[in-house]
């Protein structure tokens, strides 16, 4: 089954009092960044713990480069110029890349594979990225394939954002239907899936249930590779059942959720 936990090392914030050069200025810009309305130099010398004058010395800094304005009102916010460069930046995010960080340590942590999946068309899902263990089982899923969204645990982390209640899924039924039953597991009516999504945002992960393939087991998370908005894809970990059953995967979620939130960053994960 899973591999020996091993024990995370705990995150922590240092004050940006104990900062000095570069770093401090990047605090600067980071609680500048969290109050899009704007703030006062006052305000932001009390949230990052430092003097006005020196957090006035990192301010200059980042107006010089277009990081950051300041209104005829006193208050501090993001610049455009700053804007136009991460956008520039998410445009040409790479899924992949990105992804197959968190999937090299959720393989290793727990010795099964590791999928990164985006939705396609409304109704399939396409698996952009795969981490296997060595001599690890085969599954149907490559990078490449497509599978019905509706019985596996990427597309139905992502459903469960995109079909928010029971109209919208027997829209998608109406629309996509019907649905292929891929096991004798697989959820094929609209009622059935509605209450799997409902459920889905109340635990805050997917699960299949040996819905897309007999004797696979999953669990998977919806991620967010940018700025916030709809999941841009899911992040899913599939075993065996024999060796992985549901209810040990199930168990290890919340770890998982920790774990690809290391590797993609505070908030990646839908909750």
């Amino acid at each position: 089954m899973f591999r020996n936990t091993v024990q995370s090392p705990q995150s922590s914030q240092s004050p940006a009092a104990g900062l000095s050069g570069i770093d401090r200025v990047l605090a600067t810009l980071k609680e500048v960044a969290q109050h899009p309305r704007g703030l006062r130099l006052e305000d932001l010398a009390k949230r990052i713990e430092t003097p006005k004058s020196t957090v006035h010395r990192a301010l200059a800094a980042l107006r010089r480069a277009g990081f950051v304005d300041h209104d005829d009102g006193g208050l501090y916010r993001l610049g455009l110029e700053f804007l136009r460069v991460a956008f520039a930046h998410y445009d040409g995010l790479d899924d992949r890349a990105l992804a197959e960080p968190a999937l090299r340590a959720l393989r290793e942590r727990f010795g099964e594979t590791a999928s990164y999946a985006k939705l396609v068309g409304g109704a399939e899902v396409v698996y952009v990225a795969i981490a296997s263990p060595s001599g690890g089982i085969k599954l149907t899923s490559t990078v490449g394939g497509r599978n019905p969204a509706h019985c596996t645990g990427v597309g139905k982390a992502l459903l469960a954002a995109a079909l928010p209640d029971l109209a919208a899924v027997e829209a998608y039924v109406a629309t996509h239907g019907p649905l292929a039953r891929r096991t004798k597991h697989t959820l094929t009516t609209a009622k059935a899936l509605h209450r799997e999504l409902v459920a889905t945002r109340a635990r805050g992960y997917a699960i299949d249930r040996e819905e897309s393939e007999d004797g696979i087991n999953c669990v998977a998370h919806a991620v967010h590779l940018g700025p916030p908005g709809p999941p841009i894809g899911a992040i899913s970990v599939s075993g065996l059942a024999q060796r992985s059953p549901l209810a040990a995967l199930e168990a290890a979620a919340g770890e998982m959720r920790a774990l690809i939130e290391r590797q993609l960053g505070p908030g990646s994960v839908v909750r």
